[in-house]
């Protein structure tokens, strides 16, 4: 037992630094894109009751505006299995608290039912015994119909994500797209953003400059060209020119050798540094970017998919709106470049009713009544695009197009993320790969330095590059201990 309690112990420390959800690392809300009224402050537990024997435990996080879409998939679960079900333990909590509750359930060795898990996380709770491969339990041909970037998101070998037994269904697949303020272009007489045709580097900081503005005449800029938070705004940018990280294998942290990320990453900071199409660091950090963006403040910011429903209510952003692509640098491709995110539901090793929590996953999951309910068809509010693809492609789309659905007119800008085009590329976040974040996280720690002219580019990538990589280094030792 003391040995599964320091895994658990070690694994817990892993997941503070880890992505829980579609929208990257564990951030405040505002930080993440997310409205910070929608979080609730408390977690709250819903019992199902039916008339048979076996009793669920499930642990998830949510936003207020998906619990009570989510109870009632849970509570029309119940009552289709209340011959079976004596009672379902549905306790949402929030965000910040998930990763305490995980603990505590690790270190005692009782875990719910069904919980969370992120791609990044598959490893280590596959690793470390706590996730129950899937392939047995749920329908191939339902598997095949889920967006390929999230099904093998949660697939894992023992060596290789991507690779063997399915150990999630996904709750949702993100995309961090971008988004701009029409009304902001209109003032301006600026034509809008093509979005088949991203803007390059000098192009988006022209219209930027252009967008930069001391409206009331005070002598001080009060709207701004664009606002990025860097643990979610940053990689795009840098991934638009062709820079990475780490290497392929994901051992070695290469922005000291990258002339790609070295030209990206000086570009980024000097938005703010040189060019002065942001806010400073500290107006940032008196006021966040997504505040001043549903202010009105901003033209350009980040859009994750569970933003849409905040941006089409006229009461949180009363402004026009829509997508585009991030800018390309003259280092890449072409082209446009989003990380992708997603949560996904695993059922424990050591549940003893694996095939009922396995057809709970998948109602959530894929059952199509789900999908139309979060995806807004039957709710008028989407939190996420649909997970089956050929709900997606079609009924979804037309539902867009028509009104019945609101969301920005450029929605194929998210599908051009998901599905990848010439012109679009959407990929999962490097640290997906890798056995925990640190390293990641060391990264962002002194981005403020560089963006307020403390330091250099150059000499921060100089400096934080061993830190990283000692911090991988240790991620990798750490995997390898647990895989022996």
């Amino acid at each position: 037992m003391k040995k599964k309690k320091l895994l658990a112990l070690g694994l817990a420390a892993v997941m503070a630094m880890s992505v829980f959800t579609g929208c990257g690392n564990v951030q405040t809300a505002e930080e993440a894109g997310e409205a910070p009224v929608a979080e609730s402050t408390e977690s709250s537990q819903v019992e199902m009751e039916g008339e048979g024997d076996k009793e669920i435990d499930v642990l998830l996080y949510m936003q207020e505006h998906e619990k009570a879409i989510y109870e009632k998939v849970i509570a029309d679960f119940t009552e289709a299995h209340k011959d079976e079900i004596k009672k379902i333990n549905f306790e949402i909590t929030t965000q910040d608290e998930y990763a305490t509750k995980m603990t505590a359930a690790m270190t005692a060795d009782d875990m719910p039912d069904v919980f969370y898990i992120g791609p990044d996380q598959v490893r280590n709770y596959v690793d470390n015994g706590y996730a129950l491969p899937l392939d047995d339990y749920v329908d191939s041909a339902t598997v095949d119909n889920l967006w390929p970037a999230i099904k093998s998101a949660y697939m894992y070998d023992g060596t290789n994500v991507g690779e063997g037994s399915l150990y999630c269904l996904p709750k949702d697949l993100s995309c961090f797209a971008f988004a701009y303020n029409k009304d902001l272009f209109d003032e301006a007489g600026i034509a809008y953003p093509d979005p088949n045709e991203p803007y390059t580097y000098d192009e988006f900081v022209d219209v930027c400059k252009q967008l930069t503005k001391d409206k009331d005449g005070d002598g001080e800029i009060d709207q701004w060209g664009v606002a990025n938070a860097n643990a979610f705004g940053m990689t795009p940018y840098l991934f638009g020119n062709g820079a990475r990280f780490l290497n392929e294998d994901h051992t070695k942290v290469i922005i000291n050798e990258s002339p790609e990320f070295k030209e990206a990453f000086k570009w980024y900071c000097d938005l703010t540094a040189t060019e002065g199409v942001t806010p400073t660091v500290e107006q940032d950090t008196a006021l966040g970017g997504y505040q001043r963006w549903l202010d009105g403040q901003i033209a350009f910011y980040a859009c994750g998919t569970w933003d849409v429903a905040a941006f089409m209510d006229d009461a949180t952003f009363p402004y026009e709106w829509d997508l585009c692509a991030y800018p390309v640098g003259p280092s890449g491709d072409g082209k446009s470049r989003a990380w992708l995110g997603s949560v996904g539901y695993a059922v424990s090793s050591k549940t003893e009713f694996p095939e009922l929590c396995a057809e709970l996953v998948q109602n959530l999951s894929t059952d199509l009544e789900t999908q139309k309910a979060v995806s807004g068809e039957t709710t008028g509010s989407s939190l996420q695009l649909p997970n089956i693809m050929d709900y997606a492609k079609t009924t979804f789309k037309e539902k867009v197009a028509d009104g019945t659905i609101p969301y920005a007119s450029n929605v194929d800008v998210i599908f051009n993320y998901i599905e990848g085009t010439d012109k679009y590329e959407g990929i999962f976040a490097e640290q997906t790969y890798t056995y925990n974040a640190e390293w990641w996280d060391i990264f962002l720690e002194g981005i403020p330095n560089v963006q307020n002219g403390s330091m250099t580019a150059e000499e921060y990538i100089e400096q934080v590059q061993p830190k990283m990589q000692e911090a991988l280094d240790n991620a990798i030792e750490l995997q390898n201990s647990a895989t022996k």
